[in-house]
């Protein structure tokens, strides 16, 4: 019973929903779609041209914390995210080691500055004697070979003494500036290699100064000609909405790379006033300004022609003025251009109404010329063109 019950829902609701389809899509027929526009008005606006890039977001100082020694970790009063003042300690190593050793270098340096001085006090004795004549120059010289021993022995200990020294200093490793932990891959009681060794060492820590913040761009190889070092950008944010920051670039690299098969030339980015919402590793994305113009007499893209002169082989670049049921070709002289507007220099004044297609008869002239042009080439041998011929077509201004 109860998957006849379940049958007869299943039927209605598909029955009802084959009803509305019906009824909607008669509508939209009977409604039609929407014209699209084939003329525009010659307004005033204003028009800014910039291209875009994406980048991500690092520190411009970031450091990777290694000891030069090796040893175990003993303090380590710092963790993931905590900001630490300069100078502030990061992690200190045991050194209980060293300063054993420290204490029998003293020891050492002890006994071989009283070698020394018993050594120096024989040798004099021995320098009177050999005077007097009453040694062999034999005896002599081993009282002075004796001397020079204790002076090396001395020198060596004290030597040693100031690499313990200089080894102890360098169980504390404090912050070189203000900055912020970013990761801490090791714990108290873990025993770490110094960077001197064949590894390169032990990571303790990674810091970062999180106020200097740059953006590593890739920016298209035909948009780099139109950017400059020290030029100001506008960054957004995908992670923090609404957040604008400027930037400024700092340099440009010299040789392009290839990324996501796309050439192009990585450029670095320097934020201003960082914001503290903004973190390492989120995407930025850059809009770079190229070209602007305040309050100037505009057109679509769409209403801008170009076409090149057959005899003069140079460009010329107009619209089509509407005059009731007639039009006007009219050559204009093109500014400031974006993904939308051309400015109209000259040619034009606010108000006009232009043509966004090809008037009918200008299109079937052109078809016309095509179709001849083709039959010309199809009786040429070669498949050349005849010596003369021109061509031409319309386009949207760049």
């Amino acid at each position: 019973m109860k998957s006849v019950i379940a049958v007869l829902i299943i039927a209605v609701l598909g029955g009802g929903g084959y009803w509305l389809w019906k009824k909607t899509s008669a509508t939209q027929a009977a409604g039609g779609a929407p014209a699209r526009p084939t003329t525009a008005m010659v307004i005033q606006t204003n028009i800014s041209f910039a291209v875009n890039a994406a980048g991500e977001i690092s520190p411009a100082e970031q450091v990777s914390v290694r000891p030069e020694i090796n040893g175990k970790v003993e303090e380590l009063p710092v963790d993931l995210g905590d900001f630490v003042k300069k100078d502030a300690l990061l992690f200190k190593l045991d050194d209980r080691e060293l300063q054993q050793q420290r204490a029998s270098s003293l020891t050492a340096i002890t006994r071989a500055r009283l070698e020394l001085e018993k050594a120096e006090r024989d040798h004099q004795r021995a320098e009177q004697l050999l005077a007097d004549k009453l040694i062999s120059q034999e005896l002599y010289d081993d009282t002075r070979t004796a001397f020079e021993l204790a002076q090396n022995s001395l020198d060596r200990s004290q030597k040693e003494l100031a690499i313990i020294e200089e080894r102890l200093t360098k169980t504390e490793v404090r912050a070189p500036f203000d900055c912020t932990v970013l990761t801490r891959p090791v714990s108290i009681g873990q025993a770490v290699s110094g960077s001197g060794g064949v590894s390169g060492g032990t990571e303790v820590l990674s810091i970062a100064d999180l106020t200097s913040m740059v953006i590593n761009a890739h920016v298209n190889q035909a948009d780099v000609p139109r950017l400059k070092v020290n030029q100001t950008v506008d960054v957004s944010l995908e992670a923090v909405t609404g957040l604008r920051v400027t930037g400024v670039v700092e340099r440009i690299a010299p040789q392009a790379t290839i990324r996501n098969n796309i050439k192009g030339f990585a450029a670095r980015i320097l934020l201003q006033n960082v914001d503290p919402r903004v973190r390492p590793g989120m995407t930025a994305n850059i809009r770079i300004p190229v070209a602007s113009a305040a309050n100037v007499r505009a057109v679509p893209l769409a209403a801008v022609f170009t076409e090149r002169d057959p005899e003069t082989g140079e460009f010329e670049r107009f619209v089509y003025v509407r005059h009731g049921g007639q039009y006007e070709k009219r050559n204009v002289k093109v500014g400031v251009a974006d993904f939308f507007f051309a400015e109209i220099q000259d040619g034009l004044t606010a108000g006009e109404e232009v043509l966004l297609e090809l008037p009918k008869e200008e299109l079937e002239k052109k078809e016309r010329a095509m179709a001849i042009q083709k039959g010309v080439a199809g009786t040429n041998p070669a498949g050349a063109r005849p010596a003369g011929s021109g061509k031409s077509g319309g386009g949207k201004a760049h």
